[in-house]
């Protein structure tokens, strides 16, 4: 039998404009937001700016305004209401009651990209279990959001049917899901643990998404990840090893992108992806330098880099997409930020002094050490093997000698077994 394809949705935007953030314009919410809903696969029927200054408990944008809403969105052919904001799962029914449609918010939406968009099993867990807690309030009577069997946006992930059970069941696999993350948490860290023992540099992109971190992962490394001009196309962190002349291993790991009020509920579920950049010894942060407002989108990155707890973490500002500006911008962006790197992942313009830069970072964190350890403490050959990546061992009379790399802040307590006559040196 033929299959009937259901027409493509359409949203009517409603953007709550209450100047929480001084450098964000109404008129910037509205493009962020009409970017999601067109990159979760969503036509934009229309927007509205409604200005206030505190929500209403019921509606959040008050009983008048929604009679508005529903006329507004009647006229636009909408299908769905998406807000700018977090609504209350009570402030979410009434609206559905009233509008008569269903109704999203600026989280459901984020989540629906990400489903679309998960690839590996960690990140398709981090996904549905930040589904789920974001649902489970949002059961009972939950209204015209599950009333269709097509499903669509803001349904994707756990099924309808799924979500309909008890809430005990709902919570046994919240408790399931945060086990088996917690599982794939230890296994990260066993592969972080391989990485001290062998030396290796972590170097961690971050940057507002679609920044173009995945496009200059595959220039520096030949990864192969997925590129699209999209806002979230990448949700699973890659690692890749970068070979550099006279430096030692590189692993070069991407991220999910950040954005402007990342919603905290999302950090949380995204913690064990999100650790690589806690982890990490130096941070690339990748801004777009084409985009009008760059400074914008640089400080809503330092926001949750805040928040991560690493806003101090050494850190080199990459501009990528430089073949997009014209010579006097980007003159003025040098001026501006001179200690950053500039470069064009697509034709790799400027990768050989961002290269060099990364070496030189690497070359300041790790040093290599000449080591005598007596015969009587075998347990600090053990531990030097466990922190650095042992180069060279070779035994005499007076005990073990090892040549060893490690970070530098690993190398203090075992200043004391340095070999006489040779100093530490810079990896």
């Amino acid at each position: 039998m033929e299959q009937v394809a259901l027409a493509p949705e359409r949203a009517f935007l409603v953007v709550v404009d209450e100047k929480r953030f001084a450098s964000w314009t109404a008129e910037d919410e509205t493009a962020e937001l009409e970017n999601l809903t067109r990159t979760a696969g969503v036509g934009v029927a229309g927007a509205v700016v409604q200005q206030r200054e505190r929500p209403d408990p019921k509606t959040y944008i008050g009983k008048g305004k929604v009679q508005e809403l529903k006329q507004s969105s009647a006229a636009a052919g909408a299908t769905l209401i998406i807000f700018s904001e977090e609504l209350t799962p009570s402030q979410q029914r009434n609206l559905e009651e009233i509008v008569g449609l269903r109704v999203l918010d600026r989280t459901g939406l984020i989540l629906d990209i990400f489903a679309q968009h998960a690839h590996t099993k960690e990140g398709k867990l981090q996904v549905e279990l930040a589904q789920y807690q974001y649902l489970l309030p949002r059961l009972r009577g939950f209204g015209l959001m599950w009333s269709r069997t097509g499903g669509g946006i803001g349904t994707r992930g756990p099924g309808e049917q799924q979500l309909e059970v008890d809430r005990r069941r709902i919570r046994r696999r919240i408790q399931a899901l945060t086990k088996e993350l917690a599982r794939v948490a230890r296994e990260r860290e066993t592969q972080r643990k391989l990485r001290l023992r062998t030396g290796t540099f972590n170097v961690c992109l971050v940057g507002y998404t679609n920044a173009g971190k995945s496009s200059l992962l595959n220039k520096l490394t030949g990864a192969g990840v997925l590129v699209e001009d999209k806002l979230f196309a990448t949700l699973d962190s890659t690692s890749r090893r970068l070979d550099l002349d006279r430096s030692p291993p590189v692993v070069l790991t991407d991220t999910v992108g950040f954005i402007h009020d990342l919603p905290h509920g999302l950090v949380a579920a995204f913690r064990s992806t999100l650790d690589e950049v806690r982890v990490a010894d130096v941070l690339l942060h990748v801004v777009d330098a084409s985009h009008d407002q760059l400074r914008r989108e640089m400080a809503s990155v330092l926001e949750v880099l805040g928040e991560l707890g690493v806003a101090d973490k050494p850190r080199v500002d990459v501009f990528n997409k430089i073949d997009l500006l014209d010579e006097t911008r980007l003159q003025l962006l040098r001026e501006r930020y001179p200690g950053a790197a500039f470069v064009s992942a697509s034709t790799g313009l400027g990768i050989g002094e961002l290269e060099s830069a990364i070496a030189r970072a690497a070359a300041a964190e790790m040093v290599q050490l000449s080591l005598v350890v007596p015969y009587a403490e075998g347990g600090v050959v053990r531990k030097l093997h466990e922190r650095g990546s042992v180069i060279a061992e070779e035994h005499d009379e007076h005990g073990t000698l090892l040549t060893v790399r490690m970070h530098r802040d690993e190398a203090g307590p075992f200043a004391k077994y340095a070999a006489k006559g040779r100093r530490h040196q810079s990896a």
